[in-house]
């Protein structure tokens, strides 16, 4: 990276800044947009947010001093950008639409916080912008979110909020994890009770599961197929895409408590259980039955017709074998397969869906421990216990997606001190954010382009609003989204005094945008949970 402009402040960091000539730019009322073949939707865009803080309406033709340009320049990146401000031309192209959207992104950040509000603060006020060359690409196909939205709905208009915080960001990838144990999120219309009976709780624990509070009231809600359908496509004109995940065969109380004959009925009375309402790795699993199949079959057939991404998440992490063990019809199974045991059924399992996504045209790609027992050709890993999944999954020739817990995982405390609020996990810090480095070492240039990107991971557990959510998940994220764009040097070679320096200049963006970071002096008192009980590690995290 190359930046010999001094006031950009611009995240993530750009691949180069350079003055064209010693002075500035401007936007005024009658500065027209012209938009090429191909760019309409960046155009739109631009109207709707930069239109609205300037008040300027930015029309299309007119024999104007100043103008907006929006061009596909071929020879670029698909994703890659260049914006150039020079005198009245202010010229945005990029290699695809999605690149002009990332060069407009860049474009709003120069020109100041009060881009990012919605209404102009000052009519009178100059628009001016320093006369510069900004040529930008970004490292990683797969820089991505994962949202969950199961432990604690989110409502839609929180979710078409975090899609513009990823857009100004440059993140492109919402992992969208929509079923868990405690709660079932997606409308599927041939299973009316997974919203009717699975999308809500009657109670919800209040911190780490051994806290003793509770939150003795209803909590739920789902997303209709109309949601859905809004979000992929709101998603879409920011050039993100929604990989939905459906977790089995663990992770499925909330679906055996809305239909019992899911669950391993042989071993306890399913039609006990309820949506659960506390936290951890729970026992009731989906049994491995041809009914179990099916079902899920027709879910995700209906999931299809929502997303139109290539990947689809299954989950498969952290499915206890308990019940497996004591199940007759379990037990069969095993046997009639040929199976070594009960690790060897959840493979099964998974490569069913893995081979039914295949020939439907879509990949399947889920956490680390759907490797064991191998995997398709075409199937890919998010690699969250630690880096050696990740390598296992390159060296195999598998795509990967890079989200270690012990670094990107954002629920995980920003401090050590007695203010953080509900501290869970070990101390990561935004330096420590910062200096995450998505390839290990160990891979061969020809493995290591099996990593597609990264992610970072917002597990909400112990996150009950969105107050909690933007608290965990910034200013991190703004770390992260430049790891997962730039392309920064060695990690201890990378400079977090400037990175902060271009904080100072990010934090008013995020004022504007009205997120609820965590401010670097700490938590301001609305902020904190004293007395809620938390689970914090102490010492660094394990590099595994």
């Amino acid at each position: 990276m190359t930046n010999d402009v001094t006031g950009t402040e611009l995240i993530p960091a750009p691949g180069s800044i350079s003055w064209n000539q010693p002075g500035y730019g401007r936007l005024d009322e009658e500065t027209r947009l012209e938009a090429g073949p191909g760019t309409e939707g960046v155009a739109r865009w631009l109207r709707a947010t930069v239109g609205a803080a300037t008040g300027y309406p930015f029309p299309e033709g007119g024999d104007f001093a100043y103008r907006m340009a929006l061009g596909i320049d071929p020879q670029l990146p698909a994703e890659g950008y260049r914006v150039v401000i020079d005198g009245a031309d202010h010229l945005i192209q990029g290699g695809s639409a999605a690149g002009v959207f990332w060069g407009a992104q860049t474009f709003r950040q120069l020109l100041g916080p009060e881009a990012f509000r919605r209404a102009p603060l000052d009519p009178d006020r100059d628009w001016d912008l320093p006369e510069i060359t900004v040529e930008d690409g970004p490292r990683f196909a797969w820089r991505g979110l994962m949202l969950d939205v199961a432990r604690h709905f989110m409502p839609k208009d929180g979710v078409l909020r975090y899609l513009d915080l990823m857009a100004a960001h440059k993140l492109n990838v919402l992992h969208f994890h929509l079923t868990d144990d405690q709660g079932w999120r997606i409308e599927i219309t041939r299973y009316p009770r997974l919203t009717g009976i699975g999308s809500w709780r009657a109670r919800t624990k209040f911190g780490h599961r051994a806290s003793p509070l509770w939150e003795e009231k209803p909590h739920g809600g789902y997303y209709t197929k109309d949601d859905i359908r809004e979000i992929v496509a709101y998603a879409a004109e920011r050039h993100i895409t929604v990989v939905p995940e459906i977790d089995i065969p663990g992770h499925s109380q909330a679906a055996i408590a809305a239909y019992p004959e899911l669950g391993n009925t042989d071993v306890i009375d399913t039609t006990s259980l309820t949506v659960w309402d506390t936290w951890g790795i729970n026992k009731n699993v989906l049994a491995p039955t041809d009914n179990t199949l099916r079902f899920y079959e027709g879910v995700f057939e209906e999931v299809l017709e929502l997303f139109p991404s290539p990947f689809v998440h299954i989950g498969g992490d952290e499915c206890a074998k308990d019940q497996w063990r004591e199940s007759a019809t379990a037990q069969a199974r095993i046997r009639e397969l040929g199976l070594a045991d009960e690790d060897e059924l959840q493979s099964w399992f998974v490569r069913h869906f893995d081979n039914w996504l295949t020939a439907r045209g879509r990949r399947l790609i889920g956490w680390d421990e759907i490797l064991e027992g191998g995997l398709a050709p075409g199937a890919a890993v998010s690699s969250w216990r630690g880096y050696a999944g990740g390598i296992t999954a390159a060296r195999a020739g598998h795509d990967v997606v890079m989200c270690p817990e012990q670094q990107v995982y954002l629920d995980h405390r920003q401090d050590g001190g007695p203010d953080e609020p509900v501290p869970i996990g070990y101390v990561r810090t935004l330096e420590d954010v910062f200096r995450f480095e998505p390839v290990p070492p160990e891979l061969t240039p020809d493995e290591a382009r099996h990593v597609l990107g990264t992610q970072a991971n917002v597990w909400t557990e112990v996150m009950e609003d969105p107050a909690r959510v933007d608290y965990q998940t910034f200013p991190r994220l703004a770390a992260f989204a430049e790891v997962a764009w730039s392309r920064l040097p060695e990690p201890a070679e990378r400079d977090f005094a400037d990175f902060e320096r271009r904080m100072t200049a990010h934090y008013p963006r995020l004022d504007a945008l009205g997120v609820g970071y965590r401010p670097p002096s700490g938590p301001r008192p609305w902020q904190r949970r004293p007395g809620v009980l938390g689970r914090p590690i102490e010492g660094a995290p394990p590099n595994v």
